[in-house]
């Protein structure tokens, strides 16, 4: 029996694993290692449907997921794995019945939640004793206004609370969640599930603050919800619930205005970063001295930000190495203007723009700022001539960012190794890079935290490659156990527990 050590689990994960290896791991494979190799890509239909006899059940949900294994290749399938075929479209509807009554309330609500039931049996499952079952029908993406209405007086706040999140729900029932709740005549909270509360001295009712905010800011956060019915939101106690509806793109003026002036920095970042407050709110909380950046910060991610307010908050603000929307957004004239800026944290936030001009290519290639180099070095535009003079102009600064160009060939990626041995985040790059050739690789190994990626790169030689299958550290045994470069002699010692031999 093959245990699923970290070697045969990285082996079965080996994409150049013969067919005849991965025969003969599937017949004495336990059922640890059986799931791993349900997610080998070179599983055939035989071989699945072999792996699904001699695996358990996560590897049969597996290879049903994957469409490798079908209804009429099981015999007698566990309800987990009808699930799956059920949930994939691989069983009729009407095998649902089998279950609709499971004793097993997560199986119940599993099947709630599979696309392919028919109406009928919607309606059974909305009917379910178990609250959490009626919650995932009132998810659902085929619920009915009816079935909805009937929800809305469910009485356990989870299943309303779900309600509220549905963008199928009617928009008035939806009004009706956000005003309290929707308060029916028997409540339960979800948190309390009917036990006693000594607080109100009863069964809790679940309309104590609790259950309702749950549902009021599910309806925050739902699009479908009328704007209307959340007109008194801005002077709502929750924080959470007020920075949620500053995301909003349809509250009225004066509700942005009112959000602006929250005394909660959580709430004011959102509504920066929200498209539709207007360039005037824009101006007005980029000039606001918040003694802190985060709302700038925000503010530089809206997507309707006025391209003059960047330079400012370039200045004034760490953004970090992003593409910020307005820029990726900016026309042609826009890009050659950002190109020309005066402010080097600008021209570094436009180098980070994937597609440029050639022009705008070359003279930011050339920038006397390291900042402006580190974002432009690992667009593919940009030849290894220019990836040699940043590092000899700016060295360890950039060195990292060169070694993700796709141009830097073995040569320049050995040279940064070489020039920067000390540096984990350069050798983390080289390490990932298709043009790693194997004495740079061997470089990165030297370093605890590459390791493991350097002992997945094909790159590797075979005698390096070999001495990392018996590594102390797992992840690296695991990674080498599953480079494409292993040696079949070495695969068939894997399988056999012999020793590795080059």
């Amino acid at each position: 029996m093959l245990t699923a050590v970290p070697l045969l689990r990285g082996l079965a994960g080996n994409p150049a694993l013969p067919a005849d290896l991965l025969d003969s791991m599937i017949t004495s494979a336990d059922a640890e290692l059986a799931t791993e190799l349900a997610e080998s890509a070179r599983l055939s239909p035989a071989q699945a449907g072999q792996l699904a006899e001699t695996g358990g059940t996560d590897t049969r949900i597996r290879l049903v997921r994957r469409g490798l294994l079908g209804a009429d290749q099981l015999r007698r399938p566990e309800p987990s794995v009808v699930l799956a075929l059920l949930d994939t479209a691989a069983l009729p509807p009407d095998r649902a019945l089998e279950l609709i009554r499971h004793p097993d309330p997560s199986i119940r609500a599993d099947l709630a939640a599979v696309p392919q039931l028919t109406a009928d049996l919607v309606v059974r499952l909305a009917d379910d004793e178990e609250p959490d079952v009626v919650a995932d029908v009132a998810m659902r993406e085929d619920l009915t206004p009816e079935l909805a209405g009937t929800l809305a007086r469910h009485p356990h706040a989870a299943v309303r609370a779900a309600l509220a999140r549905n963008e199928r729900t009617p928009p008035h029932l939806l009004a009706a969640l956000a005003a309290d709740g929707g308060r029916p005549a028997l409540r339960h909270c979800h948190a309390c599930q009917g036990r006693p509360d000594r607080q109100y001295g009863r069964w809790c009712d679940g309309a104590h603050e609790g259950a309702v905010l749950t549902i009021q800011l599910a309806t925050v956060t739902n699009p479908a919800t009328p704007a209307a019915a959340l007109t008194g939101f801005p002077d709502h106690p929750d924080t959470f619930l007020r920075s949620m509806l500053a995301t909003r793109p349809d509250l009225l003026p004066t509700a942005y205005q009112r959000l602006a002036r929250d005394p909660v920095l959580g709430v004011r970042c959102n509504l920066a970063a929200n498209p539709v407050i207007g360039e005037l709110m824009m101006r007005r909380l980029a000039s606001v001295d918040d003694n802190r950046h985060e709302v700038r910060r925000q503010l530089a991610e809206n997507p309707a930000l006025p391209l003059d307010l960047l330079a400012g908050l370039a200045q004034s603000t760490r953004i970090g190495p992003t593409l910020l929307p307005r820029i990726a957004n900016a026309n042609t004239d826009e890009v050659l203007a950002l190109a020309e800026s005066t402010v080097p944290a600008v021209r570094m936030l436009l180098a980070h723009r994937p597609e440029l001009p050639e022009p705008v290519v070359r003279r930011l290639a050339s920038d006397p700022d390291a900042k402006v180099l580190k974002a432009i070095a690992p667009n593919p535009a940009v030849s290894e001539e220019q990836l040699w003079a940043m590092v000899e102009r700016h060295g360890n600064r950039v060195a990292a960012a060169v070694a993700r160009n796709p141009n830097c060939g073995p040569d320049l990626l050995l040279g940064l190794v070489r020039r920067h041995p000390s540096s984990w985040r350069l050798h983390r790059e080289v390490a990932r890079h298709p043009n790693a050739g194997p004495e740079a690789l061997r470089s990165c190994l030297a370093h605890e935290r590459v390791r493991p990626l350097a002992a997945r790169h094909p790159g590797l030689s075979v005698p390096v490659l070999l001495e990392l299958l018996v590594d102390p550290e797992e992840d690296v045994v695991f990674a080498a156990a599953g480079n494409p470069a292993l040696p079949r002699t070495a695969m068939e010692a894997a399988l056999a527990g012999e020793p590795f031999e080059g």
